[in-house]
């Protein structure tokens, strides 16, 4: 007879030794969930979210390369929900994760018990936002992490992702074909593709 865990499964990817620690000690004294992992190098998140299938995996922001790793893991694994943790994200950084398939971003200054909810919220696929009250401080860390699309470049992006020709989203939003092309080869580099067509794979 297979004895099949109630509990809610959780991966943790690397983070800094006390974030780590702290997180690791929350998740344990949560009788509800079961820590499957912890310590994940990034190059590894992808084969250990296929090995312990959790319902949630902790990210690090810091360590992602482009915000297309997330939507790369949300359509790879898409059973199992995104929390990324950041250094004092901004409202830009958190819609970003958000947009590319996160159920939460949360700052690693958040009391245990909001990350906590943020958990059992992701794990059963409700979106968490983030509370405000920290932007424009003047001693914020800068970003660590990937570098973000402006709103313009994420308009570009969907219609890109939509095979639109660069005539037709000049059309679409009012601007010139040279300003899509100059967009398009931001949207390359932020992401980490080199061309339309890799895009479109992503």
């Amino acid at each position: 007879m297979v004895v099949v865990s109630t509990r809610v499964g959780v991966v943790l990817a690397r983070f800094e030794d006390l974030v780590d620690r702290g997180l690791q000690v929350l998740i344990e004294e949560d009788e509800h969930l079961e820590l499957r992992a912890r310590g994940v190098p990034h190059e590894r998140l992808v084969s250990a979210i296929a090995k312990h299938r959790p319902q949630v995996a902790l990210l690090n922001y810091g360590s992602l390369r482009t915000p297309l790793e997330v939507r790369e893991l949300v359509a790879t694994h898409p059973d199992t929900h995104l929390v990324v943790l950041a250094n004092r994200p901004s409202p830009a950084e958190c819609n970003q994760m958000l947009a590319f398939g996160a159920t939460a971003c949360l700052s690693k200054e958040t009391q245990a018990r909001d990350v906590l909810s943020a958990i059992h919220l992701a794990s059963r696929g409700l979106h968490v936002l983030r509370q405000t009250g920290t932007e424009g401080a003047d001693d914020a860390l800068p970003p660590s992490g990937p570098e973000l699309l402006t709103p313009r470049e994420a308009a570009v992006l969907e219609l890109l992702q939509g095979g639109r020709s660069n005539g037709e989203i000049a059309a679409q939003l009012h601007i010139g074909v040279e300003t899509v092309r100059t967009h398009a080869r931001a949207i390359y580099r932020k992401l980490g593709v080199r061309s339309r067509r890799e895009l479109a794979r992503t």
